[in-house]
C-alpha cells in the first residue's frame, strides 16, 4: 500500500474536525464523481507534485463506482461523502472547511501533475504582490495547451464567444476571451480568472470571499470565483512554468444533455448578476431568451449526434 496521506474521515464535521496542526502545509480538495481509474493517477502523481506535507480530501458526491473508497483504503486519502451530487463549488467549500493552513488545492480527479508542478505555483505566489489564486499550464491528451488563464467574459465578448467558438474557432470574441496570442508565449501574467479544474488558492482569500458560489452546480462558479477575487483586491496568477494534464473522460460527458443545461443555467446565473442594475432588465430578459434559445439548439445536437 503506498504511504497512506491521513486518515480516512466520512462525514464534513469530521473533515472540519481534523484541523492541520502543522501536519499538512496544503490541503488538496479533490471532487469526485463517478471518477473511475484516473482518481490513483492524480493521487500518484499528487505525490510528485510537491515536497511539502499534503493532506488529500476527496469530496465525492455521490459515486456508485466505488472509486473514491478504493483510493481512501489504497492511499489513505480522507473520504468526505458529500451527501448527494451537490455540485462541484459546493462539494469544494464543504473540503476546504476546517483548514487552517496556507494554501489550499481544489482540483478535478482527472489531473495528472507533472513533478514538482505543486511546488511550482507555490514557489510562483512569492513573486507576486497578492496572489490569491494560481493556476498551471494545463495541458490537453493531444499536448496542446487549454487556455486556462482568461479574461473575464464582458458582454459583447460573452456573446460572441458563445455564437462563433464552434463554426469559427478563431473569432474576435473568443480570442480576446481566451486570450489565445498569449498561449504560446507561456509569460506568468495576471488574469480574469482561472480554470477550476486545477486551482491553489490562498486559504485567507478563499475564507474573505466565502468560497465558490453555491448558486452554481457545475461550470462558471471558477469564473465567478475569480472574478470575486478581483474585485477584493487579490490577483488571479497563470504560472506556465507549472506543469499539468487534464486526462479527460470525466463522468459528465455520459450526460451531455443535463451538462448542457447546468451550463446555460450557470452562464445565466453568472451574466444576470453582473449586469443587475434595475435599468438593465430589458437586457437580462433578452439574454434569457437567447440562452434558452442556444441550450435548445445544443440539447437538440447532441440528441442528434447520440442518435448516430
Amino acid at each position: 500500500m503506498a504511504q497512506p496521506y491521513a486518515d480516512p474521515v466520512d462525514t464534513p464535521d469530521q473533515v472540519d474536525g481534523a484541523r492541520a496542526t502543522g501536519a499538512a502545509q496544503i490541503r488538496v480538495v479533490c471532487v469526485t464523481y463517478n471518477s473511475g481509474a484516473v482518481l490513483s493517477t492524480f493521487a500518484d502523481s499528487l505525490r510528485r507534485a510537491t515536497s511539502r506535507s499534503v493532506e488529500l480530501v476527496l469530496a465525492d458526491n455521490g459515486s456508485t463506482d466505488g472509486a473514491p473508497e478504493r483510493e481512501s483504503e489504497r492511499s489513505g486519502a480522507r473520504l468526505l461523502r458529500t451527501g448527494g451530487n451537490l455540485g462541484y463549488g459546493r462539494a469544494a467549500n464543504l473540503g476546504a472547511q476546517g483548514f487552517d493552513g496556507e494554501w489550499l488545492v481544489v482540483a478535478n480527479p482527472d489531473i495528472e501533475w507533472d513533478e514538482g508542478a505543486l511546488d511550482e505555483l507555490i514557489a510562483a505566489a512569492g513573486r507576486w504582490p497578492r496572489p490569491g489564486s494560481l493556476g498551471p499550464l494545463i495541458r490537453e491528451p493531444d499536448g496542446s495547451t487549454y487556455p486556462s488563464g482568461r479574461s473575464l467574459p464582458s458582454l459583447t465578448t460573452g456573446v460572441g464567444h458563445a455564437v462563433f467558438a464552434k463554426v469559427w474557432p478563431g473569432n474576435p470574441w473568443t480570442s480576446r476571451y481566451q486570450r489565445q496570442q498569449e498561449l504560446t508565449a507561456a509569460v506568468e501574467r495576471t488574469c480574469g480568472w482561472l480554470s477550476g479544474s486545477c486551482l491553489l488558492v490562498r486559504t485567507e482569500a478563499f475564507r474573505e470571499i466565502e468560497g465558490f458560489d453555491p448558486g452554481y452546480f457545475m461550470f462558471l462558479e471558477d469564473v465567478d470565483l475569480g472574478d470575486r477575487l478581483g474585485r477584493a483586491g487579490w490577483q488571479n496568477v497563470y504560472v506556465p512554468s507549472a506543469h499539468v494534464t487534464h486526462l479527460g473522460g470525466h463522468s459528465w460527458r455520459s450526460a451531455p444533455e443535463k451538462m448542457i443545461r447546468a451550463h446555460h443555467a450557470s452562464m445565466l446565473r453568472y451574466l444576470t448578476r453582473r449586469y443587475d442594475a434595475w435599468y438593465l432588465a430589458p437586457l437580462r430578459l433578452a439574454l434569457r431568451i437567447g440562452l434558452a434559445v442556444r441550450q435548445a439548439f445544443e440539447i437538440r445536437a447532441a440528441r442528434h449526434e447520440r442518435g448516430r
